[in-house]
């Protein structure tokens, strides 16, 4: 899981932070918390809307270089990951959540890991998307849709760069074991 980055199917995440890791010495639970910096292009009328709201709200924006960066004009984007692996049960477990944007809109994403037999392991991914734009509600509806469905792309892009990481390491493991 800590090899999941870089790898090609995820060219959106570009860096990958330790931030802590630790290891419980009852459970043996590892305990990693990472920020992952990505590279995404937020669509332009978050941009427009957020500027718009920001003109209603202040007035001006003459106190400000440049305001599209204060609602997300920037590709740059950061999440927090915190994952825990449970030796005992060798089940992984990984929340992440976003860092930008997320005065209006979080994406919470639960994935975990279980094994089912020797070779096959069960994968499960959940996440809870929500626009924090009260204020006008198709907004906020047409912006978690976006989420939406920006989420599934990198779920699935996410999901086939792993499976290619641990299909590598099962590979190498295996050469290993026939040398």
């Amino acid at each position: 899981m800590w090899h999941k980055y870089p790898n090609p199917h995820c060219t959106h995440v570009v860096t990958v932070d330790v931030v802590d890791r630790s290891v419980d010495p009852v459970t043996g639970i590892v305990r990693t918390e990472r920020i992952l910096g990505c590279k995404q292009k937020t669509p332009a009328w978050i941009v427009k809307v957020n500027y718009f709201s920001f003109l209603l709200m202040f007035g001006s924006s003459d106190h400000f270089c440049n305001p599209s960066q204060l609602f997300g004009g920037s590709e740059d984007a950061f999440v927090r990951e915190v994952s825990y692996i449970e030796p005992s049960t060798q089940t992984a477990t990984i929340t992440s959540v976003n860092l930008s944007l997320s005065q209006f809109a979080t994406c919470l994403e639960r994935i975990h890991y279980t094994p089912t037999s020797q070779h096959q392991t069960s994968f499960s991914q959940t996440a809870e998307i929500q626009a924090k734009m009260a204020m006008w509600r198709s907004l906020a509806d047409k912006m978690e849709s976006w989420l939406v469905q920006r989420f599934e792309q990198n779920a699935n892009l996410g999901k086939a760069g792993f499976s290619d990481v641990l299909r590598t390491m099962w590979e190498a493991k295996e050469q290993h074991e026939a040398a």
